[in-house]
C-alpha cells in the first residue's frame, strides 16, 4: 500500500508566478519555462531565486549560457545581492548533479536546457539527444531528492520548444512567455500543461529597468486604452482558470473590390472566425463577401472560449455599419450555427467583475427559459443592466447605436 503524503508547496513569493503553478512549487517537480530569447525566462527566474533566498534557503542557480560576471551585472540591476544563492557556470550536467549533491537545496534553476550536455549522450550540446538525455537526468534527480527544477528553453518561429517535442512529456509543468516584446512592456505566464494545478491559468507582469512587476488587475491591464464610443471597438467579460477579467476585442470591415477577401484573427481562433463571418451574413444580413476582415484582441492575449463570439459579432457588425456600441456596454454569449445565442458558464463571476468595473450594461442570451431560470436568479443580484437578446439579429439591434443599424 502506498502512502498518502501531503505534499507541501514551496510559495515563490510571486503571486502571479504561484498561480499559474497552481499555488506554488511541488517538491520534486520539474518545471519547463519556454519563450523567445530575450523575453525574460532568465530575469523571472534570478527574482524568483532570490526571493526564495530572501527566506533563508538555498537556491542553486545554474548556466550554461552566462558567466559569473554577465549574472551578476543583471543581480546588481535587478538589485538582487545574492545572498543564500549558489551560482555555477556549467554545461557538463555529470558535473552539475555532483555538485548538487552537495548541497541541501530548495530549488535549482537550469537555464538554459539547450546548453547542457552529457558525454555519452550523443551528438551536440541543444541536439535532440542531448536535450532529451539531459532532461530525462534531471527529472531523476528531481524526483529522487525531492527538489523541485525549473529549466528554461528557447522556442523555435513556430512558437514550439527548440528540441523534441517529447520534452514536454517528460517535464511536470510547461509554462510559456507570450507577448510581443519589441514593442510592448507587458509580458504574460500561461501553464499549457501542470500536473499538479489548472492548465488555464496565466500571469500577467510588467517588464521595468528593476525587474518584472506583478500586474494584480488584469482587466486594468487591458482596457488601458479603452474609448467609449469607438466604431469596433467592444468590451468582452473573459475567463482565464479561476480569474475572471475584461478584454477589448477590436474589428475592422473594409471594402475589398479587387481580390479575394482577407481574413485575419489575432488573438482569436481562425476557424472560429470564419464561423462567425457566415452566421452574420446568413442570419444577420451582413453582406461580408466583400469585406476584408481584422479582428484583434487587445493586449497580446489569445483566447478560445466561444464566450467571445457575441463580442466578435458585435465588434464586425459595428466596423461594417459604422455604427458605435451603446454607451458602457459589455457583450457575453456564444453564437450558434442558426444565430442563436447560447449562454456561456460562471456568469455570475464575469458581469460581477464588469460591474465592479464601472460598466453598466450587459448584452448576453436570452434568460426567460425554464433551463435558464437558475442563471437569471444568480444574476439578479448584480448590479447591471441585462440586455437580453434572442439570437444575433436581435442582439445587434440591442447593441448598436445609430442610424446604420
Amino acid at each position: 500500500m502506498v502512502a498518502k503524503n501531503s505534499l507541501s508547496r514551496t510559495s515563490l513569493d510571486f503571486v502571479e508566478l504561484d498561480r499559474v503553478l497552481g499555488g506554488g512549487l511541488v517538491p520534486g517537480a520539474l518545471v519547463l519555462i519556454g519563450g523567445e530569447p530575450g523575453i525574460g525566462k532568465s530575469t523571472l527566474l534570478l527574482q524568483a531565486s532570490a526571493k526564495l533566498a530572501e527566506r533563508g534557503n538555498i537556491v542553486a542557480y545554474i548556466s550554461g549560457e552566462e558567466s559569473v560576471n554577465q549574472v551578476k551585472l543583471r543581480a546588481e540591476r535587478l538589485n538582487i545581492k545574492g545572498e543564500g544563492i549558489y551560482f555555477l557556470s556549467e554545461s557538463n550536467l555529470q558535473a552539475i548533479l555532483d555538485y548538487l549533491d552537495t548541497l541541501s537545496s530548495k530549488l535549482v534553476v537550469v537555464d538554459s536546457i539547450q546548453t547542457m550536455y552529457i558525454e555519452d549522450g550523443g551528438g551536440i550540446p541543444g541536439s535532440i539527444s542531448q536535450v532529451r538525455e539531459c532532461t530525462l537526468k534531471l527529472e531523476h534527480w528531481a524526483k529522487q531528492n525531492s527538489v523541485p527544477i525549473m529549466i528554461t528553453g528557447h522556442v523555435t518561429k513556430e512558437g514550439a520548444i527548440a528540441g523534441p517535442g517529447t520534452l514536454e512529456h517528460i517535464v511536470d509543468a510547461v509554462l510559456y512567455f507570450e507577448g510581443d516584446f519589441s514593442s510592448s512592456n507587458y509580458r504574460l505566464l500561461r501553464s499549457v500543461k501542470n500536473r499538479f494545478g489548472s492548465t488555464n491559468e496565466i500571469g500577467i507582469f510588467e517588464m521595468r529597468s528593476t525587474g518584472f512587476i506583478e500586474v494584480s488587475n488584469p482587466s486594468q491591464f487591458f482596457l488601458s486604452s479603452h474609448k467609449e464610443g469607438t466604431v469596433g471597438s467592444v468590451i468582452v467579460p473573459t475567463l482565464e482558470g479561476s480569474r475572471p477579467f475584461l478584454v477589448k476585442i477590436q474589428a475592422l470591415a473594409t471594402m475589398n473590390n479587387f481580390s479575394p477577401p482577407k481574413r485575419i484573427a489575432n488573438g482569436v481562433d481562425f476557424n472560429r472566425l470564419l464561423i462567425i463571418i457566415a452566421v452574420l451574413s446568413k442570419h444577420a444580413g451582413l453582406k461580408l463577401f466583400n469585406q476584408d476582415i481584422i479582428v484583434n484582441v487587445t493586449g497580446g492575449l489569445k483566447i478560445s472560449e466561444p464566450a467571445v463570439d457575441l463580442g466578435i459579432s458585435l465588434a464586425i457588425a459595428s466596423s461594417f455599419r459604422e455604427c458605435q456600441p451603446v454607451s458602457s456596454l459589455v457583450v457575453l454569449g456564444e453564437v450558434g450555427l442558426d444565430g442563436e445565442i447560447r449562454i456561456v458558464p460562471q456568469m455570475e463571476r464575469r458581469l460581477s467583475e464588469a460591474s465592479r468595473l464601472g460598466f453598466e450594461s450587459c448584452l448576453l442570451p436570452e434568460l426567460s427559459s425554464t433551463a435558464n431560470s437558475e442563471v437569471s436568479t444568480s444574476l439578479s443580484s448584480i448590479d447591471i443592466n441585462l440586455m437580453q437578446a434572442n439570437d444575433i439579429k436581435q442582439a445587434l439591434h440591442l447593441g448598436l447605436i445609430g442610424k446604420n443599424r
